[in-house]
């Protein structure tokens, strides 16, 4: 199958529907209000404790514009929170390009919308690592496995789709909106998928250097046989 090249976008793109899942949920309480006010009619996605936090900050408000991942998808969380978000219709909503044909039969097919900014940063795997005797197993529990795969998806797609991995982007994001009447530009969607990969590929780089720090015999103490 061949690479799909895009030659023509729109270079602002509409905020209609918002995914978030989030460790540091510190901004959350001005930014997601925010958002409302400049898009009225905006959707959030959420799960977990970023879903429950939410819901405290709407309010009222939460039933008309806020949903749970697992509502949206039809698939309830796997016990322990394993499995929220890898999903057929949550990808499809971040890498879909609403100007190609194909992919709006596919969101008309699957019942699923176009997701036009993804709010996600990771588990805290440095800081875990960081305490004093860590083992391999506690730090293999705080590897974040769905986070990266929808800032991968969102930052892929940058020519539609805003992916914001860090709090402090929050008011750069507003500020962009708000010159731009609800709509995202296309030179802030690009500064974010730029930070987005940094922010992963760091991630990933912290993990693979714990693991290669440890040995066969610390890994092998963390279980029963």
């Amino acid at each position: 199958m061949g690479i799909n090249i895009v030659e023509k976008i729109d270079d602002s793109v509409k905020i209609n529907h918002v995914l978030l899942s989030v460790s540091d949920k510190q901004g959350l309480d001005t930014f997601v209000p925010r958002l409302m006010q400049i898009n009225p009619g905006i959707q959030f996605l959420s799960t977990g404790g970023t879903y429950q936090r939410l819901k405290e900050i709407l309010g009222d408000k939460s039933s008309a514009c806020l949903k749970q991942v697992s509502e949206y998808t039809g698939q309830p969380e796997t016990q322990g929170g394993l499995v929220k978000t890898l999903d057929f219709k949550i990808y499809l909503g971040l890498l879909t390009e609403t100007y190609n044909d194909a992919h709006k039969k596919d969101l008309s097919r699957t019942n699923s919308v176009p997701i036009d900014m993804v709010v996600v940063n990771l588990y805290p795997f440095k800081e875990t690592i960081s305490r004093q005797g860590v083992t391999p197993e506690q730090a293999r529990g705080n590897i974040d496995i769905g986070g990266p795969c929808m800032i991968r998806a969102s930052a892929k797609n940058f020519i539609r789709v805003a992916s914001v991995v860090d709090p402090g982007d929050y008011d750069m994001v507003i500020a962009d909106m708000e010159k731009n009447t609800g709509f995202t530009s296309l030179d802030l969607r690009f500064r974010l998928a730029q930070k987005a990969f940094e922010h992963t590929a760091v991630y990933d780089r912290t993990i693979a250097d714990f693991l290669a720090s440890k040995n066969q015999g610390e890994v092998k103490d963390c279980y029963n046989f």
